[in-house]
């Protein structure tokens, strides 16, 4: 029977050779493996890994929350949008409806997309959307038909 044997990498064994050929004895480091932490976001509740360091400043930034990416482009694009808004109201107006998604949303999607729409409509009928008018043939009187010629 075979006996097992260790198995070194190629970046190992190079790494080594070269700790040996260094005049002081001394090798190069190894570069940093940094451990990962899994994080969820405060407001979809989507969970990633993230490094320490980048979670700590993510959680800086938004006042000691957890965001990950998409909710954060949301958070900027709505502080965009709402320049007067501070950054509590923004991420509470965002927080809000993340939590009506997580509840309603993902149990009844299809609902939750005619309620939406719905709410488009509303807004749009109540003239807070500028739209062109439309401008149908029929509410001119459509176009005039030509006279037959068959005698």
């Amino acid at each position: 029977m075979e006996t097992l044997q260790r198995t070194v990498s190629d970046i190992t064994s190079k790494h080594s050779k070269e700790a040996a050929h260094q005049p002081n004895g001394e090798g190069r480091l190894l570069p940093l493996i940094y451990e990962l932490e899994d994080a969820k976001c405060k407001y979809c509740e989507m969970s990633e890994e993230y490094t320490p360091e980048y979670a700590s400043r993510v959680r800086e930034k938004f006042s000691g929350k957890m965001v990950c990416e998409l909710c954060a482009e949301a958070l900027c694009m709505e502080m965009e949008r709402h320049g007067g808004r501070s950054w509590e109201e923004t991420l509470d107006a965002h927080m809000s409806k993340c939590m009506r998604f997580n509840r309603i949303g993902w149990a009844y999607l299809v609902l939750y997309q005619v309620e939406a729409v719905r709410a488009i409509l509303k807004k749009s009928s109540s003239g807070s959307y500028s739209r062109a008018k439309s401008i149908s043939l029929r509410d001119k009187g459509g176009p005039k038909k030509a006279p037959s010629r068959v005698t």
